[in-house]
């Protein structure tokens, strides 16, 4: 067992290996990128919500507490967290301020909440200081505190500029007033550099109904998971929102320089329910290709506009099979079958549009390298600013378990195995950072014997996730288990 002395004090979480088949029915909590969406459209909206399906995770409870400190009001319906009711903050949005005549906002490591709440903080009425976790003040803000300030909001950097702790508003009222109060139908308008992260532009987009006059947002170079900003564009129309959206054929389908043009007018109440997580569906859907057998998650929707849709089209390029099955009604379960570790492919696909994906895809292609298939994941320089350094962070963790790994420009390169070597067990490093944690589980189930430093950072969007796979698994919780068994 390799040993390193940055990891973490915590008992380390035995990742369980796989025995055999699967055969298992896996449902998932609501997603969290829909669930960061819909609860602002919520706090923001002209009447209250009733939400069904949200997620509850560390995330989601950030996002409760800070869209609370600006006036919004939550409460549990028959005693289920999954099921709110909302009622929606005044405008301008009312601050519980302290001693020093502001608000406070903890972020933790919740990128929904470090961007989505600001722009609301620069229509408050009194200023908001944010902070987070000591990982958070690593991860990019700069170019929606530009724009915030482009746009006439107050912002102040307390420490390394572009990073929290961050003090936003109240300005001047520049955000509240029309542009021209001859032609108030005019939009505010604003740039912003949506490269490092698509949820720079999501923020805006998300804010700009409450202006006077609306939004228009001119994206500056590549668009990282574009559609991100699509879910984002849907569920305002949802809510009653008119967009006007760029031709994509202006500049390609990433491309910068295209501007959307969100309307005015508060967002519809009313009942908004939430899709299972398509995302965090990967590393349960993957785990019928590492061990073989079947899994099925239910209530897939289709269409969507979750990146984790991409999972029909990425595991059949794994080495896996993957079917949409109708059932009664509009009901839809995605079907995965896999052979086993033997039977996975190397890949070499861009990820740019669907970046989180990309530690299971890196799991499943570490574990391919031992049966001598490369790998090249492209597309994904942005992951360095996520959490944690994504990038950074895999080709660790598959070196520590005798893979071959190397950072590119823009990725990823595993490399196969020499003949005669296989990967070994390992203790493995989360970073605290929930995706992360998903790799080490799927590296366990190929390897056995392999532990992780931290499962429960987990929480982070997926509640209780070491229950989960083990019933992906049919066996009891992973602590205690016997690890025993030679490695793949």
């Amino acid at each position: 067992m390799h040993s390193d002395p940055a990891l973490s004090a915590r008992e380390p979480w035995p990742a369980p290996p796989a025995r055999g088949p699967l055969d298992a029915t896996v449902a998932l909590p609501g997603s969290k990128s829909l669930t960061a969406r819909a609860l602002v459209l919520a706090a923001v909206a002209e009447a209250p919500t009733t939400l069904t399906g949200v997620l509850r995770s560390r995330d989601t409870d950030l996002m409760l507490t800070a869209l609370t400190a600006l006036g919004a009001r939550f409460e549990e319906i028959d005693g289920d967290p999954t099921r709110l009711r909302a009622r929606p903050v005044p405008l301008p949005a009312h601050v519980e301020t302290g001693p020093d005549g502001a608000g406070r906002i903890d972020v933790g490591l919740a990128g929904t909440v470090m961007r989505f709440v600001p722009p609301l903080a620069a229509i408050a009425d009194a200023p908001v200081v944010f902070d987070g976790d000591r990982a958070a003040r690593l991860r990019p803000l700069s170019p929606l505190l530009d724009a915030l300030a482009e746009l006439g909001a107050e912002v102040t950097c307390l420490g390394e500029p572009g990073r929290l702790p961050v003090r936003v508003g109240p300005g001047d009222g520049t955000l509240r007033r029309p542009v021209d109060p001859a032609h108030p139908e005019r939009p505010h308008r604003v740039s912003v550099d949506a490269s490092a992260s698509s949820q720079f532009l999501s923020a805006l987009l998300l804010v700009g109904p409450l202006l006077p006059g609306g939004l228009a947002v001119t994206a500056v170079g590549h668009i990282t998971s574009l559609p991100h900003v699509t879910m984002t564009v849907a569920g305002l129309r949802e809510r009653g929102i008119i967009f006007e959206e760029p031709d994509e054929s202006a500049a390609g389908a990433a491309g910068g320089g295209r501007t959307w043009i969100v309307h005015p007018g508060r967002p519809t109440g009313g009942w908004a329910s939430i899709e299972p997580d398509l995302s965090n569906a990967g590393a349960f859907l993957a785990a019928a290709l590492v061990a073989g057998g079947e899994v099925r998650i239910p209530d897939w929707p289709a269409p969507t506009t979750q990146a984790g849709d991409a999972w029909r089209e990425l595991l059949p390029r794994l080495g896996g099979a993957a079917e949409l099955r109708d059932g009664p009604g509009d009901a839809r379960t995605l079907v995965v079958h896999g052979t086993g570790a033997s039977g996975l492919r190397g890949i070499d696909a861009d990820l740019s549009a669907v970046g989180e994906l990309t530690p299971v895809v890196a799991a499943l292609a570490a574990l391919a390298s031992a049966h001598g298939h490369p790998s090249r994941l492209r597309g994904i320089a942005h992951l360095r600013g996520h959490e944690t350094d994504r990038l950074a962070a895999l080709v660790t963790e598959i070196t520590r378990v005798g893979g071959i790994a190397r950072q590119t420009d823009d990725g990823l390169a595993i490399d196969p195995l020499p003949p005669g070597e296989r990967l070994h067990p390992a203790l493995l490093r989360s970073y605290a950072d929930h995706r992360i944690a998903a790799f080490a589980a799927l590296i366990g189930l190929g390897v056995p014997g392999t532990e992780l430093d931290d499962v429960e950072c987990t929480s982070k969007t997926l509640p209780d996730f070491p229950a989960l796979w083990a019933g992906l698994l049919g066996r009891e919780p992973s602590r205690g288990l016997d690890q025993s068994g030679v490695p793949r």
